[in-house]
């Protein structure tokens, strides 16, 4: 399968993962939004991957009269960015075709100079402390675990887990994620690398189930902010490992590039799709390095309930804009 390069990034900072849980939870700090929406209509089905076994996370129904934005105290300038917020996020909601989609969304301005730090974050949820189903964007936090665990033994990967993680994020193979999983140690392994990378609210799946990692979008945006940060002082990952991870980030096979990259230039992706044998519904999550306007911005999109994986798709590439449009505006 042929590979598309993403094109190479102008800048690479990145806050440590501590500092990204303040932004995104300190409202004094910076402006975040909570903002809880489901879509109305019925979805069609589509194929795709081999759909993978356990049941679904639940979601309760929604009314138009459960549609509403929370906005976090905030000084009155920035009154009229909340509601730029709020409203570009209910408008991409509100072409949503399932009545049981839902979607999170973090996203990090790595260049913002307002206010007293020098970013601006902003999260989303459909369901305050819901976590979603990681499908294959897990593959980028197995990548983090062994480069740690490497990292701990004092080597270097070996021939065989190169071929494995290469084949792993540019392609989203499986077979290779079970091999690293195994090697990791599954659910343990990853989550004591998780607590190291400042992950919070991501539990690795039960045995072989990698794909149904729970997590966050604001985590997400941590372990982002872990894989490309500038300085060793803000991640646990060595700087020749962060240059590993970011390259096979930037060579994602063609047909996979799609996602948070619909919201500017991805210098670094990793997509996930997942049907649901219980629902037939779809998981679809979308992680990555995002320049547009001149900014860098982290972005995380996950999604789940769609009718198919197409829909899926396009509620999260429109959530996408929205967030970028709402924190550049």
């Amino acid at each position: 399968m042929s590979r598309h390069r993403i094109a190479p990034s102008a800048r690479r900072r990145a806050m440590s993962p501590a500092v990204i849980g303040l932004v995104l939870l300190l409202a004094l700090a910076l402006s975040a939004w909570v903002v809880t929406h489901r879509g109305t209509g019925s979805g069609a089905g589509a194929s795709g991957l081999p759909p993978t076994s356990g049941a679904s996370r639940n979601a309760s129904d929604a009314t138009a009269a459960d549609t509403a934005a929370v906005v976090s105290p905030s000084p009155s300038d920035d009154a009229d960015a909340d509601e730029a917020l709020s409203t570009r996020l209910a408008s991409a909601m509100g072409q949503v075709t399932s009545a049981s989609a839902s979607l999170q969304v973090a996203v990090l301005d790595l260049d913002a100079t307002d206010g007293a730090t020098a970013s601006s974050a902003a999260s989303y949820s459909a369901e305050d402390g819901a976590t979603y189903d990681t499908a294959s964007i897990v593959k980028v936090d197995i990548l983090a675990a062994l480069l740690l665990q490497a990292q701990d033994e004092g080597r270097v990967l070996t021939a065989q887990e190169r071929t494995y993680a290469s084949a792993m994020i540019c392609s989203s193979d499986n077979a290779a994620a079970n091999a690293l999983w195994t090697t990791i140690g599954g659910a343990t392994g990853l989550d004591a690398a998780n607590r190291r990378l400042g992950l919070t609210g991501t539990t690795g799946g039960s045995g072989k189930l990698w794909g149904l990692t729970q997590s966050t979008a604001s985590d997400q945006v941590a372990l982002l902010a872990a894989v490309f940060a500038e300085d060793d002082a803000d991640t646990p990952l060595s700087a020749a490992s962060r240059a590993y991870t970011q390259e096979l980030m930037g060579a994602i096979a063609d047909g996979q590039d799609w996602g948070v990259s619909a919201a500017g230039t991805a210098t670094g992706l990793k997509n996930g799709w997942l049907s649901r044998s219980a629902t037939g519904l779809w998981d679809i999550n979308s992680i990555g390095l995002i320049e547009a306007d001149g900014h860098s911005y982290l972005l995380a999109v996950l999604s789940d309930g769609s009718g198919s994986m197409e829909s899926g798709i396009s509620l999260v590439e429109r959530a996408a804009k929205a967030a970028i449009a709402a924190v550049s505006a």
